[in-house]
């Protein structure tokens, strides 16, 4: 899931320089999709195995390396959270009011801090969403079928980005498929030395390449290029 958020402080300065050549992204287009990759996939691991200390570490890295925050912002986004995660997480007596509750202030937050113009409802809204879909799959008794839930996930990508859902459909595609990695490791027994935990990671750092090269501004250079 995308949670957390920052304003780059740039330097004034009175000194004419050369016209810039390159857009200046905000931490929430700029991140590691290696470093987003591996922190969420230690996260589902987590959550799955109901270790909330540890999904609370992880929680804190993704909002704090993902987003560029100050440790106070970091840790509030970080138990927002963990608390939309733990109201949502038990089935079938969950709470998706106040989960969507939670997750309207964390995108509030994002939205106010950040300057965007997405409306933290809607994306509450999406937000929860795809998590009602992921679950459908999970309990479903019929084939499995990724679309709907790929279908969500560029729902809420493109409204919190503001890009087109085309140009996010390839981040949702991929991070759907990690989820059917997660969902055949639950399913298995939640072994720790599976290898379906690295097919989750790759599937999700092939999402975040996709998703940080479809939100970038243009003419930004991509990590490590």
């Amino acid at each position: 899931m995308e949670s957390g958020s920052n304003v780059l402080n740039l330097a004034r300065t009175t000194v004419p320089t050369a016209p810039r050549r390159r857009s200046i992204a905000q931490p929430h287009r700029s991140f590691d999709p290696q470093l987003v990759a591996r922190v969420e996939s230690a996260a589902w691991v987590a959550y799955y195995r109901r270790n909330w200390p540890v999904f609370l570490r992880s929680a804190l890295t993704l909002s704090r390396r993902t987003f560029g925050l100050p440790w106070p912002a970091t840790l509030w986004c970080s138990w927002l959270v963990l608390q939309a995660n733990r109201v949502w997480a038990p089935f079938p007596d969950n709470d998706p009011e106040k989960a969507w509750r939670t997750m309207e202030r964390l995108y509030r937050f994002v939205q106010q801090r950040y300057g965007e113009p997405f409306d933290p409802k809607r994306a509450a809204t999406l937000e929860l969403e795809w998590w009602r879909v992921h679950r459908e799959i999970q309990h479903a008794d019929a084939g499995r079928d990724d679309g709907a839930l790929a279908h969500a996930l560029a729902r809420l990508y493109a409204h919190v980005y503001g890009v087109p859902e085309t140009a996010v459909r390839g981040a949702a595609v991929q991070r759907a498929l990690a989820m059917r990695h997660s969902d055949q490791w639950v399913s298995e027994g939640c072994e720790r030395d599976s290898v379906l935990i690295d097919l989750v990671h790759s599937a999700l750092l092939r999402s975040y390449t996709e998703l940080l090269a479809a939100v970038q501004p243009p003419g930004l250079a991509l990590p490590g290029s």
